[in-house]
C-alpha cells in the first residue's frame, strides 16, 4: 500500500545503538512508509547517516515536535538531564520508546508531567549486525497499533519478545548483558587455544561455529540441555574431564550469581 503520510520517527542521540536501529528500517520493508530524524548534541553522527535518510535536527524538543514516535537512545543516566526537555514538546499522541537498562514507565511519566505513551526495549549490540534479540513491553495508554510498529522496527534488527513492564529489569541479564558475559566464556577457549600454541585463525573460526552450532541445537534439536550436554559427554571420556572441572568451579551458580547482580543494578538505576 502507498502511504500518502509517511511515519515520523525520531531518534534522541545517534551511538551505536541508535544508529544501528535506523540503518535497521533503512534497510527494511519500513524505509518507505517511515521518515527519520535524529538530534545528536555531536551533530556529525547524524550527518554520517544522511545515506540512511536521516535528516538531522537542532534540538532535543524540535526532535519531539516533529515526530509521533521518539526513540530515546541515551545512556540511563541522561535521562534525569534530558526528559525536562521534551516536556513542552510532548503530546498525547508522542509515543516515547526508551532503550535504557533500568528506567521505568513510571519514571519518564512521572518526569514528563502527564501519562505518555511508552515503550520499554531492552535490545542489545548483536542489533548492529541484526542479530539482535529485543524485549519489549507496552506502557498504557499505548495502543496496540502503536506498540506492534515499534515491534516491527525492531524486528527490523533481528528478533523480539514482548513481557510485562516489571519483567524488563529481570530480562537485562538474558539479553541486554549476555553477549558480554558469552564473550568472555569464550575468551577462556582463546586463552586456552593461545597457550596450546594453535593458530589463532582455525581456533576462531571452530569456536564461532560451535557456539552457533550449539546455540541452534538449543533453538531447534528439541532436546532440553540435560540431555544436550549428556550427548556430547561419552563415560570416561574428553567430555566428561572437562566438564568435571567447570562443576568445581560451579559454572552455573557463578552465572546465576552473575544474572542476579545485573538486576540488582538495574533496580538501583530505576530508582
Amino acid at each position: 500500500a502507498i502511504m500518502s503520510e509517511r511515519i515520523q520517527v525520531g531518534f534522541l542521540g545517534a551511538g551505536n545503538m541508535g544508529a544501528a536501529i535506523m540503518k535497521g528500517i533503512a534497510a527494511s520493508d519500513l524505509a518507505d512508509s517511515v521518515a527519520l530524524y535524529a538530534y545528536n548534541p555531536t551533530r556529525s553522527k547524524v550527518e554520517a547517516l544522511a545515506d540512511e535518510g536521516v535528516k538531522a535536527v537542532d534540538s532535543e524538543a524540535e526532535l519531539v515536535s516533529a515526530c509521533q514516535y521518539v526513540f530515546l537512545a541515551i545512556k540511563p543516566q541522561k535521562f534525569e538531564a534530558v526528559l525536562p526537555k521534551l516536556k513542552d514538546a510532548v503530546t498525547e499522541q508522542t509515543v516515547l520508546i526508551s532503550i535504557a537498562a533500568g528506567i521505568s514507565g513510571a519514571y519518564i511519566q512521572e518526569q514528563i508531567g502527564f501519562p505518555v505513551k511508552v515503550v520499554l526495549a531492552m535490545p542489545n549490540t548483536p542489533l548492529l549486525l541484526r542479530e539482535g534479540a529485543t524485549a519489549l513491553a507496552p506502557i498504557a495508554p499505548v495502543s496496540d497499533s502503536e506498540f506492534q510498529f515499534v515491534q516491527q522496527i525492531f524486528n527490523a534488527c533481528g528478533k523480539t519478545a514482548v513481557l510485562q513492564p516489571d519483567e524488563m529489569q529481570k530480562i537485562i541479564a538474558i539479553n541486554g548483558s549476555s553477549p558480554a558475559f558469552i564473550y568472555l566464556y569464550a575468551k577462556g577457549f582463546f586463552t586456552y587455544a593461545q597457550q596450546a600454541g594453535l593458530d589463532e585463525t582455525v581456533t576462531k573460526d571452530l569456536l564461532v561455529q560451535s557456539l552457533i552450532g550449539a546455540a541452534k541445537m538449543i533453538a531447534d534439536s528439541g532436546y532440553d540441555i540435560d540431555t544436550l550436554i549428556r550427548q556430547v559427554s561419552s563415560p570416561g571420556g574428553t567430555t566428561l574431564a572437562g566438564l568435571d572441572r567447570l562443576y568445581e568451579g560451579n559454572l552455573v551458580d557463578v552465572v546465576v550469581s552473575c544474572c542476579e547482580s545485573c538486576t540488582k543494578r538495574a533496580e538501583e538505576l530505576s530508582k
